[in-house]
């Protein structure tokens, strides 16, 4: 009753839960060695890590001595702490310290029941934790594999990886093997968590766990849907799988071209010259506001009639007209001009090849001046022949 009336008062005051349970001082006050699994099974010959946690409840920070006592002729025990070998531990109040005991038992063991004192000693504070390690000739190995999003949203062109962590539970390492199920032209490939090497095994320490990654690459041609991939991990007789999934939604996919596939026009310099565009989808989702552009020769103008399209649904596709003007300074010759469509993010573009003409009343104008010309030369011959 006191401690819910003082949580009742923490509450009302503001205070975080986190923040009321460390207030409040602990029914439990000591140092304890902990652990998940006090009796373990091992086999013979084999290497088995036991985790444990030296726990500290309000008392001061204290230099703690650890040693292992009890250990079989021939074995060897030994601590670990982040990973390296340790002596000693020192827990801050109310926190703990993740240790390992290591047990590398020779394979001509006994086949009796052992136990293994592992002891933390301070100044008047001590602690220790019996662990029975029964021996066993054979034992089943043990795996699962989960995966943190197992399932995932994009279109064709999108990169579906999933994080996947394998946990082998046995006593004893092993080299697990990797595999996917997919549909039918799905490419997939196993690579490390932070890296792009392609892996089929990994090894993995007993009572581990490693993190891998999949990457499933969809043909671009799929159509949209729910599809189905399964995982299988396996090491000698243990088996763990987990089943993933991707949804795929449509994509447009656009392409431009002349009216019957047609990719030349003919203009004429300084002439508005409309050619017919024909913008088309043939992707598995609509295109929506598809907007038109082009590149052209320096002092060309080209506009377009609509200027957007609002949608093309997959299979059809829209005409519209480009206005093309040459520039007055542009030859008789063949010229080049990029057409192009654009739609969130999916574009497609087409060279057209112009053929540009200059203008017959240009042609008739400068018939004009050559013949004045002729007259003039005509005229100051008969002239001057006089003389």
């Amino acid at each position: 009753m006191r401690a819910l009336h003082l949580a009742a008062i923490a509450l009302f005051v503001g205070l975080s839960p986190a923040a009321y349970a460390a207030d409040t001082p602990h029914d439990i006050k000591g140092l304890y060695l902990m652990t998940d699994y006090p009796a373990v099974t091992v086999r013979p010959g084999t290497t088995a890590t036991v985790p444990l946690r030296l726990q500290n409840f309000n008392l001061a920070p204290e230099r703690y001595q650890l040693s292992v006592a009890g250990v079989p002729t021939g074995w060897t025990a030994t601590l670990l702490g982040g990973g390296q070998p340790v002596a000693a531990a020192m827990p801050a109040p109310d926190q703990n310290v993740s240790l390992q005991l290591r047990l590398e038992i020779p394979a001509d063991s006994g086949m009796q029941t052992q136990t293994i004192t592992v002891k933390a000693e301070g100044q008047g504070t001590q602690a220790s934790l019996p662990i029975n390690i029964a021996l066993a000739k054979e034992l089943p190995a043990k795996l699962s594999v989960q995966s943190k999003l197992p399932s995932l949203r994009g279109s064709s062109k999108s990169s579906f990886e999933y994080q996947l962590t394998i946990k082998n539970d046995s006593g004893r390492n092993l080299v697990t093997s990797f595999s996917a199920e997919a549909p039918q032209n799905f490419e997939t490939s196993f690579t490390e968590s932070y890296g792009s090497q392609e892996l089929s095994s990994i090894p993995i320490e007993a009572g581990q766990s490693k993190d891998i990654k999949l990457k499933v690459r969809v043909p671009s041609t799929v159509e949209s849907g729910h599809f189905p991939v399964k995982v299988t991990v396996k090491a000698e007789d243990a088996t763990a799988t987990t089943d993933l999934a991707l949804d795929v939604v449509g994509q447009p996919q656009l392409n431009v071209s002349g009216r019957d596939g047609l990719l030349s026009a003919r203009a004429v310099a300084a002439k508005q010259t409309s050619v017919p565009i024909v913008v088309a989808n043939s992707g598995s989702a609509p295109a929506e506001n598809i907007t038109l552009s082009a590149s052209a020769p320096s002092g060309w103008k080209v506009t377009f009639d609509p200027a957007t399209i609002d949608r093309i649904v997959p299979g059809k596709d829209a005409e519209v007209q480009a206005l093309i003007t040459p520039s007055d300074k542009s030859l008789a010759g063949d010229y080049q001009a990029t057409i192009r469509a654009g739609s969130r993010g999916e574009s497609a573009s087409s060279n057209f090849r112009v053929t540009v003409s200059t203008s017959t009343m240009w042609g008739m104008a400068g018939a004009g001046i050559i013949g004045v010309a002729l007259l003039m030369m005509v005229g100051a011959v008969a002239r001057f022949g006089r003389r």
